[in-house]
């Protein structure tokens, strides 16, 4: 499983996924510089008649220690499915000219070494020409034509990859009655003119020499543990059973275990024989498990829905209160100190003899559980400030379903309680790995709090100053998955337990390593643009596309929709393609100055997603929470398609 993560992230430091550093330059994108590769055409005649054939060559001049990917990569075993970015070479042709099969250019080794042992790829490096050849129809009116040439590629050198680009360019050649045989052009000296006897090849399409559905594929996103977008189906079925997995996790705590026989004794005491009242009874009480949980996740649906949480998330002492609080909460369960409630808390004791008794018995229960648990519904006050209502009352929901589905499923049939563990080790087993779940949390806050600090004081820090908090994480999921299997090998000797939370444990462990690579990579090949309103205009004054992303290391709904939706097929290539300037307000500190713009738009919370068209300041399209059709369908709009 670590060595597929290892791959993997090799494989996301390069190719169409894998854009420059902020220190790097931006080739084909807003701010363009010098690309290390050189396009150039030259026709083998200026001048032609009709019904002749000539070549055009487009020569790709690289630098010393640069190279580019072919038009039909062979990606090498250890990179996996990776999705490397084809070169192609489209010309677009007046109705006089017809255009065969496209010789390529011979490939090179070059061994490349990223972050891992060296790999070999084959590559164009060098002086790479590739040859069109061209015929000249019978009637071709006489006079000049401009035959424009787009060549899309993308520059590696041996560390690191950068933005595709494309270079647009144009040749212009004379039809004419007569022409004089042209002097002998050395560069031509590669091409194979039997390409021209070869009415076969010559049927096909120029582009059918590119494999457009293979570059395709190759282009899919390698996702790690990406959820589904969170507004879809799927997406709500994977949080809403996940919050539920959570609260029946609650019920191992050493507050709650032990009291699940007692509460489910006094229902079926109460109900007597009748199994009828059993059911009814022990419903009442899982209700009022679930209510607790909903009566907690309300306040906070309520803040988000009416009072923007963004603004409070963004001042750097909020995010670190938070992030300390947690961490303490961490530390607390594992045993440093005990919260204890109020003794006269523990006084009431509703009866559970009838169904608004066994209501409040079930709130009562889940209060009492409070000590052990508090943590969770701490640090979801706030994670969850920043996501809609209807997901915070999911999650609380299925929190609460979680917890109650044990009372219920037992007051079914009370012989089951004896299958029910006792406290002991496991049950502090738990806890220790709650509160490393629990430190793993208070780091993504106290990073974050780091980065909004960074960005306020406009410090220029390093691009991996965004992913080292994720590294920490890494470490605490690490440490709480090792206990967990190690731990559980100890404590029991049946097969069934030891395989499930040892299982439990190699995704705790491997999850936090994955998404810390995920992330690394994600930082070290960012391709976004940064925000400013002269950029902006600029971009869009030259005749580009903008795609404006609002978003915060602080808000979980933006970091899932960019993973799920902008970084993957289909939207990425177009994000990546010529013409189209993706850019990102990062809004982590307070004065940042996409605030100033988030408020011109009419919004005060993200995410957000902004379209614009060429030469319009107004944006065309603008969306809180879309999906991958939604957001090509604004982009294509704006192109003109």
């Amino acid at each position: 499983m670590l060595t597929r993560f290892c791959t993997i992230l090799t494989a996301l430091l390069l190719g169409l996924s894998a854009t420059t550093t902020p220190a790097q330059p931006s080739f084909g994108g807003f701010n363009d510089v010098e690309s290390p590769v050189t396009i150039s055409i030259e026709a083998s005649d200026q001048t032609v008649v009709p019904g002749s054939t000539f070549v055009i060559a487009v020569t790709l001049d690289h630098e010393d220690g640069f190279h580019t990917w072919p038009n039909t990569p062979i990606i090498p075993e250890e990179l996996g499915d990776f999705p490397a970015t084809a070169t192609t070479i489209t010309p677009d042709l007046p109705d006089a000219l017809s255009a065969g099969p496209i010789q390529w250019p011979d490939t090179h080794t070059v061994q490349v070494r990223f972050l891992g042992p060296p790999i070999d790829l084959v590559t164009y490096d060098g002086k790479a020409v590739a040859f069109i050849p061209i015929r000249v129809a019978q009637d071709a009116p006489l006079g000049e034509l401009t035959i424009p040439i787009d060549t899309f590629y993308q520059a590696c050198d041996e560390m690191i990859c950068f933005q595709p680009t494309l270079d647009q360019q144009s040749i212009t050649i004379t039809i004419a009655q007569d022409a004089e045989a042209s002097e002998p052009n050395p560069l031509f000296a590669g091409f194979d003119p039997a390409v021209f006897s070869n009415t076969d090849a010559w049927d096909e399409s120029i582009v059918a020499s590119t494999d457009t559905e293979t570059t395709n594929n190759q282009r899919q996103f390698l996702g790690l543990f990406v959820l589904p977008p969170i507004d879809s189906a799927a997406g709500i079925a994977v949080i809403a059973l996940a919050a539920a997995f959570g609260g029946f996790i609650l019920n191992l705590t050493p507050c709650v275990l032990p009291v699940i026989p007692l509460k489910v004794m006094t229902i079926t005491n109460h109900a007597g024989e009748s199994k009828s009242r059993a059911i009814k009874l022990g419903l009442m009480m899982a209700l009022g498990v679930i209510t607790f949980w909903v009566g907690i996740g309300l306040p906070v649906a309520f803040v988000a829905d009416f009072v923007d949480p963004s603004i409070i998330f963004g001042i750097w002492w909020v995010t670190g209160l938070i992030g300390v609080l947690i961490a303490l909460m961490g530390v607390g369960i594992m045993g440093l100190f005990t919260i204890k409630l109020p003794q006269k808390t523990y006084m009431i004791n509703p009866k559970a003899d009838s169904s608004s008794g066994s209501f409040m018995f079930g709130i009562m229960t889940a209060i009492l559980g409070l000590p052990c648990f508090g943590f969770v519904a701490g640090a979801l006050l706030a994670g969850a400030a920043t996501m809609q209502p209807w997901q915070v009352m999911i999650i609380f929901f299925s929190l609460g379903f979680g917890m109650a589905f044990p009372y219920f499923v037992l007051t079914l049939n009370p012989n089951w309680m004896n299958k029910i563990p006792k406290t002991g080790p496991a049950s502090e087993l738990v806890k220790q790995v709650m509160g490393l779940l629990m430190l793993a949390a208070a780091a993504y806050f106290l990073g974050t709090t780091l980065i909004s600090i960074a960005s306020s004081q406009q410090w220029g820090t390093p691009w991996w100053f965004k992913a080292i908090h994720w590294w920490v994480i890494a470490f605490f999921t690490l440490a709480a998955g090792g206990l967990l299997l190690v731990r559980t090998i100890g404590i029991t000797k049946k097969l069934a337990p030891r395989l499930t939370f040892s299982v439990l444990g190699l995704l705790f462990a491997t999850s936090g390593i994955a998404v810390a690579a995920n992330q690394t990579s994600h930082q070290y090949h960012y391709f976004w643009e940064p925000y400013s309103q002269t950029d902006l205009e600029a971009a869009l004054a030259s005749g580009q596309v903008v795609v404006l992303d609002f978003t915060a290391e602080w808000c979980l709904n933006c970091k899932a929709l960019e993973a799920t939706v902008l970084a993957r097929e289909p939207v990425k290539p177009l994000l990546l393609s010529g013409g189209v300037v993706p850019m990102v307000a990062d809004l982590t500190s307070t004065s940042a100055p996409g605030w100033d713009k988030l408020r011109d738009l009419g919004q005060t919370g993200i995410p957000l997603l902004v379209v614009y068209e060429p030469g319009n300041t107004e944006p065309i399209w603008l969306s809180n929470a879309y999906n991958s059709n939604q957001v090509v369908e604004a982009i294509e709009q704006a192109m003109g398609q």
